[in-house]
């Protein structure tokens, strides 16, 4: 195992880790507007997977067409999730939505493989050949779905801290009552946070699906890493979870020759006691002092 090697660890940890990014930055979107740690978030990138392997089956192969499908589907599901349950449960504490999430994302698999079955699916991908890059093979579609992936984290940045209805999100997630009191229109910051959710999830799970297989549990399986992921970065920081969650995803590939692929998974949550012990508000989480 020579320098190429662990130079080709490095560059599928930054693409593995901008995926789990994308999942920490849904995380942390619902739980600083929306007070709650979200677990039906592995369960929407799953369904937009199921979503663009459906337009697949219909005969369409465009990776375009199968990724609009996958972050439409997405966005529907955690816009129908906010309307039909979430916002009923608003102002009710963290304790009542968080059991509505892990119920939800259940029923969500339940439902998948009730209609799909335990199988496992794969995108049809044409066989290209890998990049040299300063003399080391790069895949191809690493690169281009890791460049998706930090595309679609750049725009939400963009979205959260330049736009109009980013600057309210972030009031709501500083002082909800401050928020309403200025004439900041709740529930619409509500709604477009739900769909942002569902933009950023569907991007997420079609990636995840590229790169890996499609079945019920593959949301699920990311859940932890992307959980690991915001927490580590600092919760109410988006930024700071796609940081962490690259820092884990290069920690998770680099580890694989020591500790083989089923056990690196637990690295993740080795980082995360390590650093919460020296700074328990994560990376780039702010201290707030208790009166």
């Amino acid at each position: 195992m020579g320098y190429a090697y662990y130079v080709g660890l490095a560059i599928n940890g930054a693409v593995e880790g901008l995926t789990i990014g994308l999942a920490a930055l849904a995380i942390n979107l619902v739980f600083a507007v929306g007070r709650f740690p979200n677990a039906t978030t592995g369960d929407l990138m799953t369904v937009g997977a199921y979503a663009g392997i459906a337009v697949q089956q219909s005969g369409l192969r465009s990776l375009w067409l199968q990724g609009l499908a996958a972050v439409g589907a997405s966005m529907a599901l955690s816009l129908a999730l906010y309307l039909f349950v979430f916002r009923a449960l608003r102002g009710r504490g963290m304790l009542a939505p968080l059991l509505a999430s892990i119920g939800l994302a259940i029923l969500v698999r339940s439902v998948l493989s009730f209609f799909a079955g335990h199988d496992q699916y794969v995108f049809q991908l044409p066989i290209v050949r890998p990049i040299m890059i300063a003399g080391i093979p790069v895949q191809s579609y690493d690169l281009w779905l890791g460049g998706v992936a930090l595309v679609c984290v750049l725009l939400v940045m963009a979205i959260l801290f330049l736009s109009p209805i980013g600057r309210q999100m972030r009031a709501v997630a500083d002082d909800l009552t401050l928020a309403r009191t200025s004439g900041i229109n709740v529930d619409r910051v509500y709604l477009v946070m739900w769909l942002l959710v569902g933009f950023v999830t569907g991007v997420a799970g079609m990636v995840l699906g590229v790169r890996t297989v499609v079945m019920p549990e593959m949301g699920w399986n990311m859940l932890l890493p992307a959980f690991a992921a915001a927490v580590l970065g600092g919760v109410g920081s988006p930024a700071g979870a796609v940081l962490a969650a690259m820092v884990v995803g290069i920690a998770q590939e680099m580890s694989t020759p020591v500790l083989g692929f089923t056990y690196k998974i637990g690295l993740a949550f080795m980082v995360l006691v390590v650093i919460l012990a020296v700074r328990p508000a994560g990376l780039f989480g702010r201290v707030e002092r208790v009166r």
